[in-house]
């Protein structure tokens, strides 16, 4: 199973957009984002592409009541968790969480499989030891929204637990993108 793996996307929907549209043309079947989202409307911009979206806030959080309205209403493909979340994708265990630190804390654990994150808009993939002898990858897709930083998302495969970060380009210019 193929996902999609954002983060920070600050209310930049063509962003967030772009990189789930090419990420879905990919063959991801899943979204997973790892928090500030700010305006929950942004999120309406990936109904159209059919993926569940499983997603935590952030420290730019806006407004969770709306959220959380969003997540409960008929037909929704939105999952809202709170302040991180453990899930099962694809046969994985899959823990999501906003802070770096706390990202590879959990990793440590030797309790999931994949440890999602966001927060400094730094993109990066790392692979830590964990105290159940083994390796667990610690992904960070950077921030979707090019906030400070170019924007980026992950690619990610959970069948071989391979992690690709990619450019978020938007189809007119075909150039990757930073927002201002």
């Amino acid at each position: 199973m193929k996902v999609c793996i954002v983060s920070d996307s600050h209310d930049h929907r063509p962003l967030l957009e772009a990189a789930v549209r090419a990420a879905k043309a990919e063959g991801a079947e899943a979204v997973l984002h790892c928090g500030d989202v700010v305006a929950p409307s942004t999120l309406s911009v990936l109904k159209p592409l059919g993926l569940p979206v499983h997603v935590i806030y952030g420290n730019n959080s806006g407004d969770l009541y709306m959220m959380t309205r969003i997540a409960s209403a008929p037909a929704n493909q939105v999952t809202f968790y709170g302040q991180d979340a453990g899930l099962e994708l694809g046969g994985r265990r899959i823990f999501l969480v906003h802070y770096p630190h706390y990202a590879r804390a959990m990793a440590t654990t030797g309790d999931w499989d994949l440890v999602c994150c966001g927060h400094d808009h730094e993109a990066r993939i790392e692979l830590l030891d964990n105290i159940k002898g083994g390796k667990t990858p610690v992904v960070n897709p950077g921030t979707v929204g090019g906030v400070a930083a170019p924007a980026t998302y992950v690619l990610g495969d959970l069948d071989t637990m391979t992690f690709v970060i990619r450019d978020v380009e938007l189809e007119a210019t075909g150039e990757p993108l930073a927002a201002p």
